[in-house]
């Protein structure tokens, strides 16, 4: 079958798709439990760009296909998303917590190919009213979005909230979500253009990286890391809270703004992808309100080093989308 992979890491952290491969995989069999779907649309996260880096994915695992998002057929030919987060087959409840999980494309093959296998569990009914582009969009990033801001950040109706470095594709997922939740919604971005664009997704008001806000916020979604840390934790009220998903800045700070956070009596909390009953939730809330994930761009699954090469070079806004 047709896949997208990696069959070697990188050499060189300034060109990371030297082990980018567009070509055939043998298709998949599925064992006792599991199921095939068959894929219409898959897209691109950060983590595919790292797993070509060798981050997460071990040596041993080449050749692996990418990717963790897709949408497609079920073997009964029901249209159905697919859940990224494999647990073990003993393991029970949340299985986010499972310490033996893993992410399609990390120990199994991932969703950039004709055909994936899952484990049945791993399969959410899509509705008719998302199409499979959009479908695809929500199992890593809005997933990821839905849990920091309605799991672990617990925010409700009437909470202000700050998402740092609005243009990737949790950011926006963030400011959508956030926005259709009720919530009121403030965005940051260095560049001008991605800020504008957050306006448009439904932030209130957006301010350039690391400005100086005119309130406090309950709460910051945070994604970049070291770039806006301090920002974050002195942008929080008295009480507030910061959940973190993610570093794309790196994870080393140079402050962790540690008096800041006993003296104020700040809640750091740390949010990994979701559920599958989360992602049902997910799936249920953007049909009831209509809200559609941001898609930069929808390429054949053949033009994938092109998505690659634009995520690399920072220059999307949204999600990355390949088509089958």
């Amino acid at each position: 079958m047709f896949a997208v992979y990696a069959d070697s890491f990188a050499s060189s952290a300034d060109d990371p798709l030297t082990g980018l491969v567009v070509g055939e995989r043998p298709d998949p069999v599925a064992p006792d439990g599991w199921t095939t779907v068959t894929v219409k649309a898959a897209s691109l996260n950060h983590h595919d760009l790292w797993s070509l880096r060798g981050v997460g994915l071990k040596q041993e695992a080449l050749p692996m296909i990418l990717g963790c998002d897709a949408a497609g057929y079920d073997e009964d030919g029901n249209e159905v998303v697919v859940h990224a987060v494999v647990s073990d087959p003993t393991w029970t409840g949340d299985e986010t917590f499972d310490p033996r999980r893993s992410l399609l494309s990390e120990r199994h093959q991932g969703t950039f190919a004709d055909k994936v296998i899952v484990p049945r569990r791993n399969v959410v009914p899509k509705p008719a009213s998302m199409s499979f582009e959009e479908a695809a969009c929500l199992p890593t990033a809005w997933l990821t979005a839905y849990r920091m801001l309605f799991t672990q950040g617990n925010l409700k109706a009437g909470d202000t909230v700050l998402v740092q470095g609005a243009g990737g594709g949790v950011a926006t997922a963030l400011i959508a979500l956030a926005r259709a939740g009720g919530l009121r919604v403030l965005a940051t971005s260095r560049d001008e253009a991605k800020r504008a664009k957050a306006l448009e997704l439904g932030a209130h008001e957006v301010f350039e990286s690391n400005e100086r806000l005119p309130v406090k916020v309950d709460a910051v979604m945070e994604t970049v890391g070291r770039a806006t840390w301090s920002h974050s934790i002195r942008s929080l009220r008295p009480g507030g809270k910061i959940v973190i998903s993610g570093t794309t800045s790196g994870p080393k700070l140079d402050d962790a703004e540690l008096t800041r956070i006993f003296f104020l009596q700040l809640s750091v909390i740390g949010s990994t992808m979701g559920t599958r009953d989360e992602l049902a939730s997910l799936v249920t809330m953007l049909d009831a309100t209509g809200v559609r994930p941001v898609i930069d761009r929808v390429l054949p699954m053949t033009d994938a080093r092109d998505g690659f090469a634009a995520m690399a070079g920072g220059e999307v806004f949204g999600k990355v989308v390949f088509t089958r």
